[in-house]
């Protein structure tokens, strides 16, 4: 059995992490301990304890315990499941990966989540707003876990090097972490796969870990591409990298390592909209159009087919000028906003719909932009507090570039970039 399945806990008092969640008091801990929790969804990345979590509830409640994986089951696996339930008044259903149930799939769920039937439990590592159809998401709570902590990582490594001690009669010492902890990003499993992995390829029986020896192991036996999460967000952070940095070749290169390991073309379009806004903004507006339909036609479509049009937008990507403004400005306004509070909106900005605010001075002044020579009028939007402070600022491409002649020419010195 692998050291990660060895040291998979049995109640909530050995579950490390998510105290926010577990922890004395919280709001699962309470429903636990009721025995009567909702049906609900797990949110976070890979390696967090979804799994585990959804076994400790179904011993804690001492219910009949299904799992079922979205990637090799269906809705005939599921009607047998919530057949079996009736017979027994209620189980527990786990459902990983829920997020790759096709709309019909999911709602062959909701009759059996709403009458009771079966208690669902599903894990996700997407946003479930995207991912789930609305009318299971209403009829479930969504728990949100976090990536573990560093300290919470050196305290499972603790509990693996006296598991492997016992288990396999070594002495093992940590000399250094930093490449196991690298490795993990959070993720208890990939951790404890990096450990023994370490731990198995030392023939001696007295084994000192450093960090060359961990990079040296697992890179010589890492898995080209693990479709249940391994290396998924390695993967993704290569394919939007390399789009950022303007290099068609390699994105296609990571995008065809996503394909062939399975992963769901949605994930990757829908980055690729985020990647548009963020990285490319103003500078090309017509990449936030493309991604949007991209997304679109995937849904639509679905493998093999959209390889073809995922390819055509993160070329037309990679090759798009690039600018981060949109995302700067955005980042500077919320500083801003909490660094010194709301401030109330300029009078003259208000609206006035009572005889009374129109009286003390709601909507005075205000210039109607159309009124005036190029549908604009020299007025101030923002607060007095901070009316010289500059959040966008145009970048050096050609689109952009002219924004900033038109807001120098509009604006004179408030805009003189």
């Amino acid at each position: 059995m692998p050291l990660a399945e060895r040291l998979r806990p049995a109640t909530l008092e050995h579950f490390t992490g998510q105290k926010h969640l577990v922890g004395e008091g919280s709001v699962l801990q309470r429903l636990i301990l009721s025995g009567n929790i909702p049906s609900m969804i797990l949110w976070g990345p890979p390696g967090v304890g979804k799994t585990t979590l959804a076994h400790i509830i179904s011993k804690q409640l001492e219910k009949p315990f299904f799992k079922l994986s979205a990637i090799n089951s269906g809705v005939k696996d599921m009607r047998e499941v919530i057949e079996k339930s009736k017979k027994i008044n209620g189980s527990i259903l786990f459902i990983d990966e829920i997020h790759r149930f096709n709309k019909s799939q999911q709602n062959s769920l909701l009759n059996a989540v709403e009458k009771g039937i079966i208690t669902l439990i599903g894990a996700t590592t997407e946003n479930p707003s995207f991912e789930v159809i609305s009318p299971l998401l209403s009829r479930c709570q969504v728990y949100i876990l976090k990536e573990l902590s560093k300290d919470e990582l050196l305290g499972l490594l603790d509990l693996a090097i006296i598991e492997e001690q016992k288990q396999k009669g070594k002495i093992i010492t940590i000399k250094e972490y930093d490449a196991l902890l690298r490795i993990s990003g959070g993720d208890a499993r990939k951790l404890f796969n990096a450990f023994e992995l370490t731990v198995d390829s030392e023939k001696e029986k007295n084994i000192t870990i450093t960090n060359e020896k961990v990079l040296k192991y697992v890179q010589q036996n890492i898995a080209i591409y693990d479709k249940k999460g391994e290396q998924h967000y390695d993967i993704i952070s290569g394919f939007i990298k390399s789009i950022r940095g303007s290099d068609p070749n390699a994105a296609v290169y990571w995008l065809a390592r996503m394909i062939e390991g399975g992963e769901d073309p949605k994930f990757i379009a829908r980055r690729m909209i985020i990647l548009a806004s963020e990285d490319i903004g103003n500078a090309n507006p017509n990449a936030l159009l493309l991604a949007n339909n991209c997304f679109n036609a995937v849904n639509i479509i679905g493998y093999p087919e959209s390889r073809i049009i995922l390819s055509q937008t993160a070329i037309y990507l990679a090759c798009s000028p690039k600018s981060n403004a949109s995302y700067m400005a955005i980042n500077s306004a919320q500083e801003t906003i909490r660094a010194i509070g709301n401030l109330p909106v300029p009078l003259e900005l208000r609206n006035a719909p009572t005889k009374l605010m129109k009286e003390i001075g709601y909507g005075k002044n205000y210039k109607y932009a159309h009124n005036y020579k190029d549908n604009f009028a020299l007025q101030e939007f923002l607060p007095d507090k901070i009316k010289d402070k500059k959040f966008y600022e145009p970048q050096d491409n050609a689109q952009e570039n002219k924004i900033r002649l038109r807001l120098k020419s509009l604006w004179n010195k408030k805009y003189n970039y």
